[in-house]
């Protein structure tokens, strides 16, 4: 999904989701609600919750997938599961935020297995990515959701078909997504996931800082406060 030009402000602004949680579907889109008149808007800074610098330690990896410049000035974690519908919705605000700040901007992603067939699509995205085809295929696997990640009757063999249609060597990932490596990358983001007790994805985190108002609205002024305080 492709939005350029004047139109990325007012999508990423109008749009609200739900998030999944641990083996449930996303929970629909709260109701909007006008505001108290003697309230004033919540600021980006009452949404953010710096973590202690222990924690705060957890969140990168040096082998997490980056999205973006490598040396950006801040770091989005988000943490996804690829079976999750919220995260559908929100690439394409991903997406836009690395759009709108090309050199100021990286997105570091960290993996939740929530739902039944997330495991298996993590592993193949692990795989593919020693093929240069990780965006490529997570990109597809989203886009094709629905085809793989019915939280009903799931099909985790279709995430195979789908890979090989984005030109993943399907014979070699099979392998090497069984690979100790990939056994140790599962069980390290386990670890940090609980310590940071993320129970819903996407989760973010900006530079540090805990985006606890979920919403689209609420990443893009974190992100956009966080990038004029570099």
């Amino acid at each position: 999904m492709k939005i350029a030009g004047s139109a990325v402000v007012a999508f990423i602004l109008a749009v609200t989701f739900g998030a999944c949680s641990r083996s449930e579907p996303p929970a629909p889109p709260p109701a909007a609600e006008a505001a108290p008149a003697a309230q004033p808007a919540p600021v980006a800074q009452e949404a953010a919750q710096a973590l202690p610098s222990e924690l705060a330690a957890r969140l990168v990896r040096p082998n997490s997938p980056v999205l973006g410049a490598a040396k950006a000035r801040v770091t989005v974690v988000e943490v996804l599961d690829p079976a999750c519908e919220a995260c559908r919705a929100f690439a394409p605000v991903v997406e836009q935020l690395l759009f709108l700040y090309p050199e100021d901007v990286r997105v570091v992603l960290r993996f939740a297995d929530f739902h039944p067939p997330s495991q298996e699509a993590i592993r193949l995205l692990e795989a593919a990515r020693k093929q240069g085809k990780f965006q490529p295929l997570l990109n597809a696997l989203f886009e094709r959701q629905q085809e793989w990640a019915s939280h009903g009757t799931p099909d985790t063999e279709r995430i195979w078909t789908i890979a090989g249609e984005v030109g993943v060597d399907v014979r070699r990932a099979r392998k090497d997504s069984q690979a100790a490596s990939v056994d140790d990358m599962l069980r390290l983001e386990a670890e940090d996931l609980l310590a940071l007790k993320v129970e819903r994805t996407p989760t973010f985190f900006v530079n540090g800082k805990l985006l606890v108002s979920f919403g689209a609205e609420q990443l893009f002024d974190l992100v956009k406060q966080e990038v004029g305080a570099q």
